[in-house]
Order: C-alpha cells, then structure tokens, then sequence
C-alpha cells in the first residue's frame, strides 16, 4: 500500500484531482446508494474509468467491488460490470496500459493481484461465481466470462499462491473444468488459458485436472476443430496438454493406460501436398511432435518410456512419422523436430528400430531412410539444427541396438562393400564424413561411429579388419591407422570450420574404440608413432584452446594402459608407466587428463542425450563420450600411480576373480538346469497328486457301494430268515411240486395273448372277405378259367374259417378248464394251514393234499400241451391265408392286364 501511496505522490495535481475526486464519489455511491440502478450506474462509470484510471480505481473502489460481489450476486449485469473493473486493475495487458507509469504496470498488477488473494475468501467467492449452476444461461455468460478472465489474471500474476488457494478450496478445481464443457466458444476457449495458468509447474493441479478427464475433452476439441489444421484453439489445448504431461510420470501413465496415445496417430496425416502450410498449422503440428516426444523423452522412466514406445508402433504412430520424414514439401523446422521425434520413440526400443531399418525413402532405386539421413549430415551445405537432429536420430538407432551396430560396420566390410556394387552404404557415408575437409562433418561421422561401437566388443574387434585404399597405387591401410596419420597431421590440413573440432572427432572415436578392448588397443600401440605423438601431445604447454586436446591425448594414452594386456613386449603397461613418469611427469598427467571434465562444454554435454548446440562452434562433446570420461577418469588416475608390484597382484587378483567368475558361471549353469529339472519334477508331482486324489476318490465311492450293497444283502437275509419261519414244509412242497403263482400269472397272460390273435386273425378274415366281394362284382366280363381259380380260393377260404371257427370253440373251452383249474389253485391254498397259527394237519389229510397237487399238476401239462399245439395249427391256418391272399391279388393284376388289353 506505501507503494501505492507512493504513485499517486508522484502524480501532478489537476485534471487527475477531479478525476480522483470523481471515483471517490462513485465509490461513495456504491457504498451507500439503496437503490440497485444507482449502485450499477455507479460501477458501470468505475468501469469506463478504471483503464485509464487503473491505480486510482484500484485503490478507492477495490473494497467496493468485492462487496457487491458479494451482495448484489442476483444480478448479473453489475457482477459482470464489478468483474470487468477488477480485471481492468489487475491484468497488465499492454493494450490497455494507457497511464504514464508503464514501467510500473507490472507492479501495479502484482501488488492489486495481492490486496485481491489476501483474503481467500475472495477467490473462493469467485470459484462459486463460475460455477453459475444455478443461473440462466443469459446471466452465466455475463458473469462467467469476466470471471474467467479476471482469474486468469490473477494466476499470471502471483500463480503459485492463487494456486495453493484453489488447491485447498472445495471443489476448486473441478469446477474451473466444468469451463472445458462450456456450449459458448469463447468461454471454452477462455477457459483453456485458464487451465494453462492453472497448471503450469504444480504437479498436484495437473494430476487433478488429469483424472477429471481433461484429456477426453481436451482430445475432443482438438478433433473438432481440424486437428493440425485448427486455429490457435488447438494451439492452446496442445499447450494445456504438455503442462499436464511433462515430467508428470502418473499423468503419463493416465495417458497411456487410457488409450489416448492412439488418438495422436490423426494428428499426423498431413497428406503429400505441398503447399498448405499456413504459420498456425506448422506451430500446431511443431507442438504436437513436442507432445509425442514428452511421453516419450529420455529423462522419463525407462518402463514408462518403452511401454509409449511400443504403443505408438502398434498404433501406426512411428509409420506416420516416418512417412512425414520421408514426404517433400515438408518446412524445414518441421522436418527437423519430425527427425528429433523418431529419434526418441525408437530410441532403446528393438521393435522400433527394426522397423525404422526397414524403412525406405520413395526414390528410384529406393533408398534406406538411414542412407538418405546420413547423406544430410554430411551434407555441410543443410542447415547446421537438420545436421544435429540427424545425428541424433542416427545415435538413437544404435542406443543398445547391436543388431544395428552390426548392421552399420558391416557396410564397411570388404564383403559387403563388394556385395552391395555401385549403391552407397551408410559405413561409405561415415568414412568420406569423416576425412572430409568440413569439420562439422568430420566430427558428426566420428561421433556415429563411435555409437556404433558403444558397449559392443564384438564390433570393435570387426572394425579392425576396415581398409582405406588412400591413393591409386599405395597399399590400403586400416581404418585405424589413417585415423592416427589424420590425428598426427594437426593443423596441416586446411578445413572449413573449428580448428580442433576434427582432432577432438576423432579422439572421442579412438577412446571408445580402444576402452574395454585389449585387441584394439595392441593395434594400435603396434604403430611405433602413436605413443611418442601422444606423449610429445601431452608435455607441451600449449594455449587454452589446446588444453582440450591434450586432456583427450592423455585420455587415450591412459586407455591404452589400463586396457593393455601385455602382449607388446616394448609397450608393456609399466614401460609406458615410465615413460609417461620421464617425459610428462605423473602429476602433470593427472592435471592435463583433468581438462576434460573441466571444460565448460562438458557439463552441457552430460545433462541430455540431444546434441542441442546453439552454433557448430559449442559442438564439441558428445553424451555417451562424457558418460565414459566419468567412468574411466578414476581408474585411470589409479592406474597411473600404481607401482609393478601392486600391478602384478591385480592381475593376479583379476584372473582369480576370472576363475571364480568361471567357477561362478558353471554354477549358475548347474543351478539352472537344476531348476528347470525341479520343475519338470514339480509338474509331474502335481499331475501324480491329481491322479491319485482321483483315485482316492473313486476308492471311496466304490467302498460306499459295497457296503451299500452288504447292507442290503444282510436285509434281504434276514427277510427270507423270517418268511422261512412263517412258511411251513408244506408251502415249501407245493412250491416244489411247480405250483406258484408266477407260473399261474404267466398262462393267464397266454391265454390273453391268444384272444388278441384270434381277434387280429378275425379281422384280417373280414377284410379278406370283402375284397373278394369287390373283386368278383368289378369282373363280370372275366373269362371262365379266372373265375374258376376265384371259386377254388373261396372254398379254400371257407374251410380255413371253419378251422379257425373250431379252434376258437377249443380255445374258449380250455379258458374254461383254466378257470376252473384256477379256482381249483386258490380254493387249495386256503385250504393249506399257516404254520404257527395253533393248528396241526393230520397225516391222512397231508396224504390227500399231495394226490390232489398231483392230479392238478397233470393236468396243467396237459393243457399246456394242448395250447402249444393250437399255436401251431393257427400258425399252419395264417401262413395258408397268406398265400390265398396272395394268389387273389396276382389274380387281380392279371385280370386288370386284359381289361387293359382289351379296351386298347
């Protein structure tokens, strides 16, 4: 408020007194007025006055302004003119900056924008005026939209504490994301560059703003409004988008894992026109490779970044890229960031960089896109960002890609370099790279192929088979020693650009050459030249601009007695201890080897993968180089002070950790073998405990029915004990003699048998009959013979009926027998005592019972006999009645023949 004071103190008298006086009785009005006409009027003048005005308005009228948001909220007409006056004191647009203080507008914004959040009850105040849910549509706007705007301001003004207040708010946030639902544009739109300010650096906010399903509504009016080709709509919600997702791993694991990685592939399709590229759309399309490239960027997590990786090659996100990459008419800038973004989704990911490999530009003979980026990058005439980003995009491709990396040095192989005939090869782009008479080339071709070499023995050891045919005529050499006769050349050689940019190429290639690779290092201490230039290096005082490279000389001298295996008897690792304690001196060895890390490059170069220079003149570095710098500075430095005595018990202590590594491995062999026996013997175990279980378990059932079944048998042993008691020897004779009441039941169930027949015979009989009958009246012209053979089947006919009739009287006579021999059955069982009852049959009547069971037994034989023998002859009288029917129905036939014959 002194500050305040202090401006108006600074203001000359006159035309702003009455000015000052004015606003204070509009202020007055404000404050005491009954009616709401005049209060509105009144706020409405504050309004038209508060953009010339700002600091006398905002001083007097800030308290009145608050309070009649806070009293007269029902109308919306002066909330809204109470809004507007706010954001015309707060906002410090330039526009509306009229005052003769425009170096203290920023101040001015500031120290409003802190009298307003002093009390936070007024921002909660505003929170619930955007709400507007219990509003007209035509009263929301009016109030909304100002509002939106003045918390914008506020935000940009003193963020993090407008933030803090909204965080701990109830409800703060969400309602601010009702904005992004809005039906009216310009709020919608408003309302994104509230949410910008919103969540800008607070991570709470964005993760809040996230789960409230911005990325839907965001995606959503991105679509709607074109996609690349939006206005600058797009361009704010892809701003909003980055806030939310950079360097916030659970909003990028929200965005994955919801599947919005796969509405970005549309983005992309620009299509292969040529024109087109208004400003909007190239800062549109440049914000979305910036977004692809957040989720996907090497500070992130290494889980989270392969999991985006494979997401965007299974959603065609990379083959659209690569098809940016590869179409014409693309601008420049754009170009570049598509070459940066490919760089990192393929970067550490195989199936990415197996499918960019297989990727081919659209010329005729068509070329692999890596060719074609290379022949840029060496290039010096493209500009110096697409050199950049084409290295960078080469350094991602061989990241932990040693399938690659083989790929790469095998096109400078002899074989392949005559397999492959006139076409170029990207190992012949690195190596004329790399003794071109451009610097920067020199040392982008160097840097590649020392990626091409990282962390990969095998390959180090195949690059020592490269020969350079230098002239016609002269022996090739290999590819590492012209490497050393360019290094010991110097300055000698006139080229374009720094001047120890080439030297410093092609000493980051020969350390990451030789570190971790004794076979290398022997090559190249065979050529007696290279020890004495390095050494003749590092003793000299040399400027400032040298120091680098005699800190790399001393590097790779270090290198080449660390990694020494002592196979070269005149290079030994305490030979050249001593010559390096003769000529240069220990300690001044130790100080030049420490330049490197002291550059003030070096640090830049060791914060991100990206070579990211502002001029070619800072590309002195590369990433992985100060990675291995770090890694092998101590152990050298170790090395170096180490005495015979202490080397030879290293070696010692080395091939006894080489045969316990050994030891250690065949262990580890035999463990894992153990291990997948014991799993095969698990698996069988647990398929011996199913069988058995189900065994135990069909056991069981079985013994449950067997002793269900001994149950029953003991049950049906003691009835038949007790119906024994009951029945005496005389029953047990009868049943013994044949007569039961099974057998009894069975001839009742004949002799049924035998009344169903003789009906079914009677009525076939009758159906007979009648088609004689019908037969003989459709033939009168028939000729005597038919007529005979008609006679002769009648009287065969009419004697099969007699028989039959004299069966039937024979078969209801038997019936009759059989009832009465029925009776007869159960008149003698009543008559048979039970025994136990009290009564005992005398022997006389026991003799009588037997002669009479005797007779009745007879005589069923008999009737049986009788019976089988009339199913015998009814069988005889059916098959004779089949062949007269037979012999009636040819006869038939034959006589509808000449009936034919005859009308013919």
């Amino acid at each position: 408020m002194n500050f305040l004071r202090g401006v108006m103190g600074g203001q000359s008298a006159g035309p702003q007194h009455t000015e000052a006086e004015t606003i204070q009785k509009l202020c007055d009005r404000v404050a005491s007025s009954t009616l709401l006409d005049d209060r509105r009027n009144a706020v409405r003048a504050l309004k038209s006055l508060s953009k010339k005005y700002r600091l006398e308005v905002g001083i007097q009228a800030m308290e009145h302004l608050i309070h009649v948001l806070q009293t007269d909220r029902s109308d919306s007409e002066i909330i809204g003119y109470a809004l507007d006056t706010l954001y015309n004191i707060i906002s410090n647009d330039e526009e509306e900056e009229v005052g003769k203080f425009p170096s203290r507008s920023e101040d001015l914004g500031s120290q409003f924008t802190e009298i307003f959040i002093k009390q936070q009850e007024n921002v909660t105040l505003l929170l619930s005026l955007l709400e507007g849910k219990w509003r007209t549509s035509e009263f929301d706007f009016h109030v909304r939209w100002p509002g939106v705007k003045l918390l914008t301001s506020l935000l940009k003004q003193l963020g993090p504490q407008v933030q803090q207040i909204i965080l701990v708010s109830p409800m703060g946030v969400s309602r601010l994301m009702d904005l992004l639902a809005d039906s009216r544009e310009v709020i919608r739109n408003d309302g994104v560059l509230l949410l910008q300010a919103l969540t800008r650096s607070n991570g709470a906010i964005q993760k809040i703003v996230a789960f409230e399903n911005a990325f839907e509504r965001l995606l959503d009016i991105i679509t709607e409004e074109g996609n690349s080709d939006g206005g600058i709509v797009v361009e704010d919600c892809l701003i909003l988008l980055q806030n939310l997702l950079k360097n916030n791993n659970s909003n990028q694991n929200f965005f994955k894992e919801g599947s919005y990685i796969q509405r970005m592939k549309p983005w992309f399709e620009v299509g292969d026109e040529n024109s087109g590229w208004s400003a909007q759309k190239v800062t549109n399309l440049h914000l979305m490779l910036q977004l692809v490239r957040v989720l996907v960027s090497p500070t992130n997590p290494p889980g989270a970044t392969s999991s985006c990786q494979k997401a965007m090659f299974q959603c065609g996100l990379l083959q659209q890229l690569c098809t940016i990459l590869m179409a014409t008419g693309v601008p420049a800038d754009i170009l570049t960031e598509t070459i940066n973004t490919v760089s990192e989704v393929i970067r550490g990911c195989q199936v990415n960089q197996d499918y960019f490999a297989s990727v081919n530009a659209p010329s005729n003979p068509p070329r692999p896109a890596i060719v074609v980026l290379l022949m840029s990058m060496v290039n010096e005439r493209q500009p110096f960002v697409l050199r950049c980003a084409v290295l960078y995009c080469f350094q991602c491709f061989l990241y932990k890609n040693q399938k690659g990396q083989g790929e790469i040095v095998s096109t400078l192989l002899p074989s392949t370099i005559d397999a492959m005939g006139n076409s170029v090869s990207a190992g012949q782009l690195l190596c004329g790279g790399l003794f071109s008479t451009d610097s920067l080339s020199n040392w982008c071709a160097a840097v590649a192929l020392a990626h091409a070499l990282q962390e990969n023995a095998t390959q180090k050891e195949q690059l020592l088979r490269v020969q350079l045919a230098t002239n016609i005529g002269n022996p090739p050499v290999s590819l590492l020693q012209q490497c050393t006769n360019i290094l010991s050349q110097g300055d000698k050689i006139n080229r374009r650009g720094s001047k120890i940019q080439t030297r410093v190429g092609l000493l980051m290639l020969l350390c990451t050459w030789l570190s971790n690779c004794p076979i290398a290092v022997t090559h190249f201490l065979h050529n007696s030249a290279n020890v004495p230039f390095l050494t003749g290096q590092i003793a000299e005082n040399l400027g400032e601009e040298e120091q680098l490279v005699q800190g790399l000389c001393a590097l790779l001298l270090g290198i080449s007695i660390y990694f020494n295996d002592n196979s070269l008897e005149s290079y030994m690792k305490e030979k050249l201890k001593q010559l390096i304690e003769k000529r240069i001196g220990k300690e001044n060895f130790i100080e030049k080897l420490g330049f490197i890390s002291k550059h003030e490059l070096y640090s830049r170069a060791s914060q991100k993968p990206q070579p990211n220079f502002p001029s070619p003149e800072y590309m002195i570095f590369d990433h992985e180089f100060t990675k291995l710098v770090k890694e092998l500075e101590g152990v050298i430095t170790k090395a170096i002070y180490k005495s015979s005595e202490e080397d030879k018990k290293e070696e010692e202590v080395k091939k006894t950790l080489e045969q316990h590594d050994s030891i250690v491995t065949h262990y580890k062999n035999m463990i894992r073998e153990q291990d997948l026996q014991l799993e095969e013997l698990k698996q069988q175990v647990s398929t011996l405990k199913c069988q058995n279980e189900q065994l135990q378990t069909a056991v069981t059932q079985q013994v449950s029915q067997i002793q269900q079944h001994k149950d029953q048998y003991n049950l049906l042993k003691v009835q038949l004990g007790k119906e024994n008691q009951h029945h005496g020897s005389q029953s047990d004779g009868a049943q013994m003699n044949g007569i039961q009441p099974e057998e009894i039941g069975r001839l009742r169930e004949e002799i049924e048998e035998l009344k169903s027949k003789q009906e079914l015979l009677q009525s076939q009989l009758a159906e007979k009959d009648s088609l004689i009958e019908n037969l003989v009246m459709l033939q009168p012209s028939a000729s005597a013979g038919d007529s005979e053979k008609v006679a002769e089947l009648k009287e065969e006919l009419a004697t099969l009926k007699s028989q039959l009739n004299s069966q039937s009287v024979e078969i209801t006579k038997l019936q009759t027998e059989k009832q009465e021999l029925l009776q007869k059955t159960e008149a003698f069982a009543k008559s048979v005592p039970v025994q136990g009852e009290g009564e005992t049959p005398a022997a006389a009547n026991s003799t009588d019972v037997e002669g009479r069971l005797s007779a009745l037994l007879q005589e069923t034989k008999e009737l049986k006999n009788e019976i089988k023998a009339l199913s015998e002859e009814r069988t005889a009288i059916k098959e004779q009645l089949d062949s007269s029917n037979s012999t009636i129905t040819i006869s038939w036939c034959c006589w509808l023949i000449k009936i034919r014959k005859y009308c013919l």
